[in-house]
């Protein structure tokens, strides 16, 4: 069984740019699912839908809550890509014991050339195979809490060394 935890962000289609912050979305993470016919079991609980620049400590107790509370081993958290990286290292620095991979998109999950299925499927394998901890999940790597840091100039993850 896999929780996936959804906190708004690109992967969901949701547009912060230029002050429009836009709350629904005609996509959502169980059409990802569906439409590429997954065969395991999984729950989808959204936990809130905010812009990851405006994720809060408050917002991060509840994410944990929501984890702690789960019987799941494995957790599936999408996140804006903003500040995906200080959620991880919240979580990491708690050693839940569980599996915990965040993930989202740099292009939004309701654009025909969004990079959200490849990421999420990314995501869901690596989640099946890594050892209890936290990590990050994007465009085909997998980068630990402790050693990771979004280049905004790139737009990419780096390994943080």
């Amino acid at each position: 069984m896999i929780a996936i935890l959804t906190t708004g962000g690109t992967i969901e289609g949701l547009d912060y740019i230029g002050g429009n912050e836009k709350k629904s979305s005609n996509i959502s993470i169980k059409n990802f699912l569906t439409a590429a016919n997954v065969d395991f079991e999984y729950t989808i609980e959204s936990v809130f839908k905010k812009d990851s620049r405006a994720i809060n400590e408050s917002d991060r107790e509840q994410l944990v809550r929501k984890i702690v509370e789960s019987d799941a081993l494995k957790i599936l958290i999408t996140h804006g890509t903003f500040t995906m990286e200080n959620t991880a290292k919240y979580i990491g620095k708690l050693n839940l014991k569980k599996t915990i991979v965040l993930v989202g998109s740099f292009i939004l999950g309701s654009s025909g050339d969004t990079d959200a299925p490849f990421n999420l499927g990314y995501a869901i394998s690596s989640l099946q195979l890594l050892k209890p901890d936290v990590y990050i999940a994007m465009n085909g790597q997998i980068f630990h809490w402790k050693n990771v840091v979004k280049n905004l100039e790139t737009n990419k993850f780096e390994r943080n060394e």
